[in-house]
């Protein structure tokens, strides 16, 4: 079969059927088209369609790839060998993940394991509670008491990071052994397996149950697996006793987006194929349907800088293309402007619309400054693989600290800042004042300061009730006197006094988490600062109303609209796989790409992969952008741009302040002008 509108390299991984292949897909080279072509293609050459195994990581990629296979396979039913007999339906082949494909095996043979065949599997609340269970049998204490941190950390050991610098401590490596054992035998006693087990558990049954090996050998003839590059061991080793015998293995992957390896993929399984398969038969993919050439020579030369790669050249018969714009800003609030206004004008003067521009960034903290612009211009946007910034916890509890210093009675806010941090406002003392404001038909703040409601508490409960309207009423004071005020010093003493901070540290796994918390209540605190455009309010209170209603206002907003298209924000890892006519990738500086870890963990060349990932899904138009000096804390600090910038080939990038001075055709100015009394009309 030689299906129309495949090129060459295509159709050659379409019609090679036997022995080990390697499909070398780079970016936007139809890598899934050329997998179903080469399923169906296989089918209608007569091998059996329930011999063929395709595997891939996510639910989605599976459906869609079986939703392609059915598009291309007969309709017609199977012929049954008895003339006697009713046709049944066509046999299909198996295309699932890594997991559902062990569900199925497990399902067939784990009780030679010891397990019955009805196993459940426990999701993550299923976890953490056996974890809690363990955490309290063996009274751990510290850091790694929190039940979420273990689980990440056994999970980690079990799948082979046991060998890792965090294991190497006897005392350390000793207790997640002790863990790990009784976490498995409870897992037992239920009957239960995990996410983790799914995979080794089915290893388990390959090493010691041959006969369960070579009946699922017999069952997959033909193995084929996506996205080979973010393969990690233990599925390197399922897809390696599967083909051993057979060789009909067909990888398809690029390692020039391998960015995984923070999660576990190892890279090594791609470039290293030969050292298992030495005959394996390598298929470069390298036209790009999806790129303008200058983006693609970009990206080309970018990536060239790793050395431990397998070398290809993307090139697209799209044509050159406008070069890549590069912009520097004196800082992230001026950076998220000027990308706002870019945004704006392309859709006004260019009529590019909104779902076709994407904003990508290294870190999901980049987006607070982004939104901000965003929500000020009234420009829809959808943040794709992260929480909003106004909608993170610690925001909304400081937002609620701020509705209740300026309005007491504002209930809601009220109840969720009573006890946050803990203060000895139990949820049962809110329920019973929240009881109290209900019958006397008056708000919580109002009841709380009768004195017959605090004396039928506890001595203890009452003091609580009048310490922290005291504290209510002391932090609100200042924000009734006319003149300007210092929020930051504000703030940051009554968020200390609280002990909110303290709580916010203990919460937390880990430093980092916590340090990015109390990094978003100063950004939050510095825009409380932020000087004020027209007329000043005449009372703190009156410009910190201003503020929240502006917030609020914008938040209802993003609520009504998020069904709608908007520009799409997302970091740089979750946009592997996906496409955007005209990409902006800001934050360009050292320390956040390549990442400051990236330096001591020997992670650069997973950092430029990372670069080129961002510039490979621009389709039409690339704008890169860094800033002088970044905010941290509420303060600038000083940025250098990021050494990838350097790598960039000259002929394929123009600076901006250059741009700028450059004359304006007539033609341009009159387009421009139309373009703009047409959006008027």
């Amino acid at each position: 079969m030689n299906p129309p509108a495949l090129n060459p390299q295509q159709r050659e991984a379409v019609v090679t059927h036997s022995g080990p292949v390697l499909i070398l897909a780079g970016a936007g080279t139809g890598k899934t088209r050329v997998i179903t072509h080469r399923i169906a293609s296989m089918i209608h050459q007569g091998l059996p369609p329930g011999q063929i195994l395709a595997v891939t990581f996510t639910n989605k990629a599976a459906r869609e790839m079986q939703s392609r296979v059915r598009e291309l396979m007969p309709k017609a039913k199977s012929r049954p060998k008895d003339p006697n007999q009713e046709p049944g339906p066509v046999e299909r082949p198996t295309l699932c993940t890594f997991h559902s494909l062990c569900v199925r095996i497990l399902r067939q043979h784990i009780e030679k394991l010891g397990y019955k065949r009805n196993f459940v599997i426990f999701d993550e609340s299923d976890q953490l509670g056996a974890v809690r269970k363990i955490l309290s049998a063996i009274s751990g204490k510290g850091p790694n008491s929190d039940p979420a941190a273990v689980l990440a950390l056994l999970s980690q050991f079990r799948n082979g990071g046991s060998r890792s610098a965090a294991f190497q401590d006897p005392n350390v490596r000793a207790l997640a052994e002790h863990v790990a054992s009784r976490y498995e035998s409870a897992m037992r006693a239920c009957n239960a397996v995990d996410f983790d087990d799914l995979i080794l558990l089915t290893l388990r049954l390959f090493r010691d149950h041959p006969d369960a090996l070579e009946a699922c050998r017999n069952r997959f003839r033909y193995v084929m697996v996506d996205e080979y590059q973010d393969t990690n061991a233990a599925q390197f080793e399922l897809v390696h006793r599967l083909t051993q015998v057979s060789r009909n293995l067909c990888v398809v992957g690029d390692d020039d987006q391998s960015i995984y390896g923070w999660r576990g993929a190892e890279i090594a399984n791609l470039l290293d194929l030969e050292k298992h398969f030495p005959e394996v038969k390598i298929i470069k993919l390298e036209q790009n349907y999806r790129s303008t050439n200058i983006i693609l020579r970009a990206a080309n030369k970018v990536i060239a800088n790793n050395t431990r790669r397998r070398g290809k050249q993307l090139w697209s018969a799209k044509g050159e293309g406008s070069r890549i714009l590069l912009q520097c800003f004196a800082n992230d609030e001026e950076e998220a402007r000027v990308v706002v206004e870019n945004l704006e004008y392309d859709r006004i003067a260019r009529r590019i619309p909104w779902s076709q521009q994407a904003i990508l960034f290294r870190t999901n903290l980049q987006s607070r400054p982004i939104e901000t612009a965003l929500r000020k211009a009234k420009v829809r946007y959808r943040l794709i693989g992260g929480q909003s910034f106004f909608d993170r916890r610690e925001v909304r509890d400081f937002l609620a600290y701020l509705r209740t210093f300026l309005n007491p009675h504002d209930d809601v806010s009220l109840l969720r800042i009573a006890n946050t941090p803990t203060r000895g406002l139990s949820d049962v003392t809110m329920e019973r004042i929240l009881g109290a404001s209900q019958e006397r038909n008056c708000s919580v703040f109002a009841v709380m300061r009768h004195t017959d409601v605090q004396a039928g508490f506890q001595a203890r409960t009452a003091e609580a009730i009048r310490a922290f309207l005291r504290f209510i009423e002391e932090t609100r004071q200042p924000l009734e006197v006319a003149g300007p005020m210092a929020f930051g010093a504000w703030a940051d003493g009554w968020l200390q006094s609280t002990g909110y901070l303290a709580e916010l540290t203990r919460q937390e796994k880990n430093a980092e988490a916590a340090d990015n918390r109390i990094r978003n209540l100063r950004e939050v605190i510095a825009s409380l600062d932020a000087p004020v455009v027209g007329p000043a309010p005449a009372t703190p209170a009156e410009r910190l109303a201003d503020f929240l209603e502006q917030v609020t206002l914008d938040h209802e907003r993003q609520e009504e609209e998020e069904t709608t298209d908007g520009v799409t924000l997302i970091t740089l890892h979750a946009a592997k796989g996906l496409e955007f006519p005209h990409v902006q990738i800001v934050g360009l500086e050292d320390g956040l790409l390549p990442h400051s870890r990236s330096k001591v963990e020997g992670t650069l060349d997973e950092e430029r992969r990372l670069f080129y990932v961002g510039i490979t899904r621009a389709q039409d138009t690339l704008r890169l952008s860094h800033c002088s000096t970044r905010r941290k804390y509420g303060q600038g600090m000083p940025c250098h741009p990021s050494p990838f910038l350097k790598e960039l080939p000259e002929d394929c990038v123009e600076d901006a302040d250059s741009a700028a001075n450059k004359p304006v055709a007539i033609e341009s100015g009159g387009d421009w002008f139309a373009a703009m009394r047409a959006a008027l009309d």
